[in-house]
This record gives structure tokens, C-alpha cells and sequence, in this order.
């Protein structure tokens, strides 16, 4: 069960969060600002180079006499765009924390919702919620953690630790959450600050590089595992051969399902990778007819389960279309506007629709245990290693489709 936080009248907790995080949570508790106006001034000094404090700039020349600045990529103002690369103190951990030598960091498709302002964040702010490093340094209180242990982590870094969500085990539906790397500072940088709550270690037969996507991995397995329910035999259409997909794919197959990956011509490449990695069948929605495929392979009913990767209205109401009667389709996929759909079609054919959004902390378990026994494979995935320097080469590659997961690499 996550730790209950309770915030008093001094802003004092029930377990010691560092200094800025318990001002960030009683700012919030005490004004209700949601936009990060008060937010930013109180933890400037800390998370943004460009936000020029008195402040924030003795701390970082400071940091930098001292030889213990790093570099981070910061989202270090709201609107569209505003990230570059900053020189930012070295953190230390506090009471219950670790501190992380991060040695890839993956650039998320919610990374780029953020640098176009599409997904919730708290400028200033590191980037970067999917990684893997080795711990480093420990702070006072912890005691399931090491030095030298290789590590993952959760990305939701503060949870109000009482609602039915985060008592259910649901910590990415609270609504007081703040998240690594879009609330409180992520992985997009030499060092990270976790929680020792968040931390999870990765399996011996796992690189830092396959680690590096295990936030991905949690985040399909609880939709493909936890919310949707795959049956021995039944054929699961995944559309959209993206790194979401690809690990869905092999999720689904690990439930026992007859796997049919669905892309587009420019996918082909990343279809050929689904069939390396196990799925049964592959089919290009521009020059087969999909309805067709699934119902010669179900004996003319469509698809039993749907799971939508690509986030695109156009494969969103194609899985409505193709799935059978009864069926079970859940919608994985980030869309970044509103669009139309026929609804009374979910009504005629009585399908079970839902959504997922991140992981869950039983997912996280599970996910553990799928890639220590080799039933997933991530490094796969991995298509390019990039400085930090170079994240913008990154971003301009996920944009134009190019390759499958994109790694960074922190600088000195």
C-alpha cells in the first residue's frame, strides 16, 4: 500500500519529504493554484537555470565553484517549446530519498506533448520520466536501497497517499499527483532524486539500455494485463507499431493471444521488429483490408480484443469497426485532440470499451517479473543513443516517425 502523507498547519508530513517538495504540496494544499504560478517561484532556484532569482543564481555559482553543476534538459517555460539544455546544481538526497546516476533516459511520446504543451507541467522543470541508473548515494531513512544497486523507478513522485486510487494501488489517477519529470524534477540529466517508495530494481538478465523502457513496459502491462483480460486464443489486434505497440504486442502474446500488429506503409520497418519479437501475423492498413484479415482468422466474427496504440483518430474508430460483437477494446494510445466517432456503434455491438492511462503499482510488479523471465524484450527496441546535447535530433526523429525508442545519454 502507498505511504499516507498527511500535511498539517506548518507543513509538516507524516514521513519527511525534502524542504521544496513539502513547500510545493502546502502552496497547493493552501491556494489551490494548479498552474504552477506559485509553484515556479518556490523551486526555481532548483529547477531552472533560466529563472533568474538572486536565489537561484548564488546556489548555481555556487554549485558551479565547487565543481558539482550538471547538465539537464529543462522545460523551463509553459507554451510551446521553451526547452533547452541547462546548468543546474547536483542534488543531494534527504530524508528517504536516492540519488541516481542516470544512465539513459527515453524520450516519451508524453515528452513530446509536453514540449508542445499538450500534456500538464510545472515549468520549470527536468524532463524525463522513463530511465535506468545505479544508485549512487542514499539518503537518511533508507533501507531497502544500496549504493551500487541498478534501478528503475516510478514516475509519480508525490501522491496525496489517501484517496481510493492511491489506497487502490491507482497512484496516476490522483489528483494531487505530481509526476518525475513534468511536476518535480526528472531523468533528463546526469543525477535524479527518487523517492526510495519509487524505486524498483531491475532483473540481472536486464541492460541499462532494455531498463530504460521499463516505465513503458508497466504502463502496457496494466492495460493489456490488469484492465483489458486476455483469453488463450483469442485474437488481439494491436494497431500502431510504436514502441507502445511493440510492447503490447509482446504483452498480449505473453497473455496467450493470437497477436495481428496493424501499421502503415512508413511502419514497415517496425513491423518487420514485431515479427521478430513474436507476433503471428503483421498488416498494412493502406494496402490490405484489415476487417478482412481478422475475420478469415475468427470465422467471420472481427477481432476478439482491440488495443490502440497509435493515439490517431483514424485507428481509433478502425478498431470500433473491425472488432467483433461483444468484443473488448481499450484505447492505449494518447490522443492530442478531440475528434469524432461513431458512438452508437460501442452500443449495437456491445463492446467493452475503456481507457488506460500510465501504469499502477501491481503493473510495475508484474513488469518486473516479465522481463526477469525474458518474456519481454525491451533493449530491441532501442533504435538510437543520443547525447543530451542532441535532444533535439531526438524529438525531430520521434516527430518523423524515424526508428522506434530513443535514448539519451547524460554529459558531463
Amino acid at each position: 500500500m502507498p505511504h499516507s502523507t498527511s500535511i498539517g498547519a506548518n507543513g509538516e508530513n507524516s514521513w519527511q519529504f525534502p524542504t521544496v517538495l513539502r513547500r510545493i504540496v502546502l502552496c497547493r494544499q493552501l491556494t489551490g493554484h494548479e498552474d504552477g504560478s506559485i509553484i515556479s517561484p518556490l523551486t526555481s532556484r532548483i529547477y531552472a537555470q533560466n529563472f533568474s532569482t538572486p536565489h537561484h543564481v548564488c546556489d548555481l555559482l555556487s554549485a558551479k565553484e565547487e565543481g558539482h553543476a550538471m547538465k539537464a534538459l529543462v522545460k523551463y517555460a509553459s507554451g510551446v517549446g521553451n526547452i533547452g539544455v541547462r546548468e543546474m546544481p547536483e542534488p543531494s538526497p534527504g530524508q528517504g530519498e536516492v540519488k541516481v546516476e542516470v544512465k539513459y533516459g527515453g524520450i516519451c511520446g508524453t515528452d513530446i506533448h509536453i514540449y508542445h504543451d499538450h500534456y500538464k507541467n510545472y515549468p520549470p522543470v527536468i524532463m524525463g520520466h522513463e530511465w535506468a541508473g545505479q544508485v549512487i548515494e542514499v539518503g537518511p531513512g533508507v533501507e531497502r536501497v544500496k549504493v551500487g544497486d541498478r534501478v528503475t523507478g516510478i514516475p509519480a513522485a508525490y501522491t496525496c497517499g489517501k484517496c481510493r486510487y492511491c489506497l487502490e494501488g491507482q497512484v496516476f489517477l490522483c489528483e494531487d499527483r505530481l509526476s518525475f519529470g513534468s511536476g518535480l524534477n526528472g531523468a533528463f540529466a546526469k543525477y535524479a532524486i527518487v523517492l526510495e517508495k519509487n524505486i524498483r530494481h531491475l532483473p540481472d538478465n536486464v541492460s541499462y539500455k532494455g531498463g530504460a523502457l521499463s516505465e513503458p513496459l508497466a504502463c502496457c502491462v496494466k492495460a493489456v494485463s490488469f484492465l483489458t483480460g486476455i483469453s488463450a486464443g483469442e485474437v488481439v489486434l494491436v494497431s500502431g507499431p510504436g514502441p507502445i505497440g511493440l510492447l503490447t504486442a509482446q504483452v498480449a502474446k505473453a497473455e496467450g493471444g493470437y497477436v495481428v500488429l496493424a501499421g502503415t506503409s512508413i511502419d514497415e520497418e517496425r513491423m518487420e521488429t514485431g515479427k521478430t519479437l513474436g507476433v503471428d501475423l503483421t498488416v498494412n492498413v493502406e494496402t490490405e483490408d484489415v476487417a478482412a484479415v481478422l475475420k478469415d482468422l475468427t470465422h467471420g466474427y472481427g477481432a476478439d480484443v482491440v488495443l490502440e496504440c497509435a493515439g490517431a483518430p483514424a485507428a481509433t474508430r478502425m478498431g470500433i469497426d473491425v472488432i467483433r460483437k461483444e468484443g473488448k477494446f481499450t484505447q492505449i494510445g494518447l490522443h492530442d485532440h478531440p475528434f469524432e466517432f461513431d458512438f452508437l456503434k460501442i452500443l449495437t455491438k456491445q463492446l467493452v470499451v475503456r481507457g488506460s492511462f500510465a501504469s499502477a503499482l501491481d503493473a510495475w510488479d508484474r513488469t518486473m517479473t516479465l522481463l526477469g523471465q525474458g518474456k519481454v524484450q525491451t533493449e530491441p527496441l532501442v533504435s538510437a543513443i543520443l547525447p543530451l546535447s542532441e535532444w533535439d535530433k531526438g524529438f525531430d526523429m520521434i516527430n518523423r516517425r524515424e526508428g522506434l525508442k530513443i535514448l539519451l545519454e547524460p554529459e558531463d
